[in-house]
This record gives C-alpha cells, structure tokens and sequence, in this order.
C-alpha cells in the first residue's frame, strides 16, 4: 500500500503528468508515501482541504469522554536542556520538540474525524487521523503559497493577541521559520515574498479556544510545474514548521532527542484537482497502535524558551476538536 520515497515521489509525477485528481500523503522522514488517483480511493480514506471534501457533514450525536497522560514535566525538561545545549552549540536555532500522548476516549478514530472542526483533516483506514489547523503549500495558477504557523497562546488570556505578537521569543520562532520558508520557497520559485507577516487566527481546541500565528509567503513557479509535482515536493519537505532551522542539522537532532517515530505525524496530504494543489501539514495528529491511541503533539524551541510554558503549550495541544 504504501509506497517508498522513489516510488512515491515518481507516482506523484506520474499523475501530475496525466493531470489525474489525486489524493497524496506523505510521512514525515518521507519513507512511507501514498499517492492515489480521486476516482480509486478506497471507501476507509477521507479527507477535508477547507472546501474539498469527499464525506457528508454530520452533527455530533454523543458526549465525549477524553483522558491524557502527558509525559511528565521532569522528562519535557531533560529534552529541552538537550536542545538548548545544542542551541548554544550553534547547531540548532529553533527547533519543534514532540511527544506522543497516550490518550482514552468513547469516539472512534472515524467519529472523531466526522465531527472534529479543522479546516484540513484526514481518515486513513482506522489507522490515524489528523484535523490540522496548517496549511503546506497551495498552488493556483503558477503562484504557489506557504503558510508557516508559529506562536500559540490561550485566547482567553487578558490581551492575548497583544501579548503573543508583543513577546520577543515568539517574535524570533515566527522569523525564523518565515525566513526558512522563503528560503525553501526560493528553492522552487521565483520573486519570493512575504504576502502576510504575522497574523492572527483563532481555533477551537477542545473546551479552549487559541489563537495562532501565520504568514503567507509567496513565490511563481515554472509554468510546467503540474509535471513536476513529485520533485517540486520532494525539494520542500520536511516541513520547516515542524523540524526548525537549520533544517538539515536539526532534523539531526530531532532524530537523537525525540525517543518514538514521528510516522506520519508532521508530514503533509493533500490534493491536486488536475490543475490546483492544496496541502496542510498534518499536526493535531492521532494515532492508533495495538488498539492503543496516541495523540502527538509539540512546539518550538529556541534559546529563550520557558520550559514550564513550552511544556503547558504541549499539553494545550493535545485535545477532541469537537
């Protein structure tokens, strides 16, 4: 079923080629890839990207239940001072720390996706799910866009949006993973430019409501670009968002730190409709091992993080979306 990183990436190719509607999904290590045309999906694969959808919309018909077991905050540190330690080694400057969760909950995998509210999601075969507040890239026309999502802060803090916008580390993950991205734009495009700088959304997590912080960056790409998907998106990954900068060496220490396989967790889905591409990151991510279900979740790293406050924004994020 899936697909190596060759195979996978030429598959995409291939139907980009054909301009075939098609449904990809990637992991994040990019090892594992799925990538299949709209019209033979199998019945057990659903997806959302905003208004592309192939599920009918229902109303939530029980209560939940949702338990977590965090890590403790004891073991949250001795990662982080791994990272800071590297920080100040000069061989990471922000880098996206993540665990996995285990969780209890009465919704199946498939009713938590039904009813989740998350402009992008995604159902895969009773295996995981993911209903992701973050765009990857999306391509109209020959302009193609990111949306790199960095600071995140309880909405119902006293002057919550001045607050995040106002605070100095945040200020510095956000520019480092917009500068990032328009380095990875640049890779692929053309007239790279910033579109937006640090805006502000507001999601729904859980009993919580968060607000969130984006920009849009933009760049052209080569008019033939739809017979180079697979290459173009080969270039792109891992996702700076959720790795950090610099992305080579940090991936590197991600691989060392973090103590599980991130699998499909921050990698990317999306759909090509024959002539347009939208994609998302898949964060808000759970998955189900051995009948056992793991929510993965985590933030970034810099040298002026607070591990108490890095540590609480971990657990924010792990929530039902219903």
């Amino acid at each position: 079923m899936w697909l190596n990183k060759e195979k996978g990436f030429n598959e995409i190719d291939r139907l980009g080629q054909s301009r075939i509607p098609f449904l990809f999904i990637i992991s994040y290590d990019q090892n594992k890839i799925f990538a299949k045309a709209l019209d033979d999906l199998d019945s057990d694969i659903y997806y959302r990207l905003e208004s592309w959808r192939n599920y009918p919309v229902k109303k939530i018909e029980k209560s939940s239940t949702f338990f977590k077991n965090p890590i403790d905050f004891k073991s949250y540190q001795r990662a982080m001072s791994k990272i800071v330690k590297e920080i100040r080694l000069g061989n990471t400057y922000l880098l996206n720390l993540t665990f996995k969760t285990p969780i209890k909950t009465n919704y199946s995998l498939k009713e938590i996706f039904t009813y989740a509210k998350a402009k992008f999601k995604l159902y895969y075969k009773d295996e995981f799910i993911c209903f992701s507040p973050e765009r990857f890239v999306e391509i109209d026309g020959d302009t193609i866009a990111t949306y790199p999502m960095k600071g995140t802060i309880d909405a119902n803090i006293p002057n919550a949006k001045e607050s995040i916008l106002n605070n100095k580390k945040e200020m510095a993950e956000h520019v480092m993973i917009v500068d990032l991205m328009r380095n990875d734009l640049g890779i692929v495009g053309s007239c790279v430019k910033v579109d937006k700088f640090r805006y502000v959304e507001k999601i729904k997590a859980g009993d919580k409501e968060l607000l969130q912080v984006s920009s849009k960056i933009t760049a052209k790409l080569p008019s033939n670009w739809r017979d180079n998907i697979g290459s173009l998106l080969l270039k792109l990954l891992p996702a700076g968002s959720i790795t950090g900068t610099p992305k080579k060496s940090t991936v590197e220490i991600i691989n060392s730190v973090e103590e599980y396989e991130r699998n499909f967790y921050t990698g990317v889905f999306g759909i090509f409709d024959g002539q347009s591409l939208h994609s998302s990151v898949m964060i808000r991510f759970i998955e189900k091992i051995d009948n056992q279900l793991y929510y993965k979740s985590g933030g970034g790293i810099t040298i002026d993080s607070d591990a108490k406050s890095e540590y609480n924004e971990l657990i924010d994020k792990i929530y039902l979306p219903l």
